[in-house]
């Protein structure tokens, strides 16, 4: 059963059939950990079956209720069967067996690089005439890393090294030639 569909549907994975859901549940199941067609192993029936201790022990369901359905998973085979047993628990597919959620899948944001601290690293590296603009570039680039959470911290602080590097070892020059002549 795809995500979505109604859990009292007749065939597919979802919570057994047991009629319309009950009042306050919203009659549409998760998605089922794993790939629904994807074979079963022996730990993920333990797992399965840990849920269901816990659901147990809780009070959530009854002693013959966990007999049934610890018996519905040892003769599950595949994932799709493991989440129609534990898909009405709260801690059933999404928290316990989650190795791999097709439906769920976010990609992770990865903020920008600050161009500033680009150009602070690429003007301190010219070493000459970009030392000052590698100074000036790096500390705004600095301020707007803080502000706005992007990356580049690092190079802003490479771009300011190199340019107070340059700008000492240009003043150390011009300091000895002076004393020279």
């Amino acid at each position: 059963m795809p995500y979505g569909q109604p859990a009292f549907a007749p065939h597919g994975y979802g919570p057994p059939s047991y009629g319309p859901p009950s009042y306050g549940q919203s009659g549409y199941v998760p998605a089922p950990y794993g790939q629904p067609g994807m074979l079963a192993a022996a730990a993920d029936r333990e797992r399965t079956i840990d849920v269901l201790k816990a659901a147990y022990g809780e009070g959530r369901i009854s002693k013959d209720e966990f007999d049934h359905r610890a018996g519905r998973v040892m003769n599950a085979r595949t994932y799709g069967d493991l989440s129609t047993v534990v898909a009405d628990l709260p801690s059933g597919p999404v928290g316990v067996m989650a190795p791999y959620q097709a439906h769920f899948y976010q990609p992770v944001r990865v903020p920008p690089t600050n161009g500033m601290a680009i150009a602070s690293l690429i003007c301190g590296l010219a070493f000459g005439i970009g030392a000052i603009p590698a100074v000036i570039l790096g500390h705004l680039a600095h301020g707007q890393i803080k502000r706005n959470g992007e990356r580049g911290e690092g190079l802003a602080i490479a771009g300011l090294v190199l340019g107070y590097l340059a700008i000492g070892l240009w003043s150390f020059i011009f300091i000895v030639m002076a004393s020279l002549s």
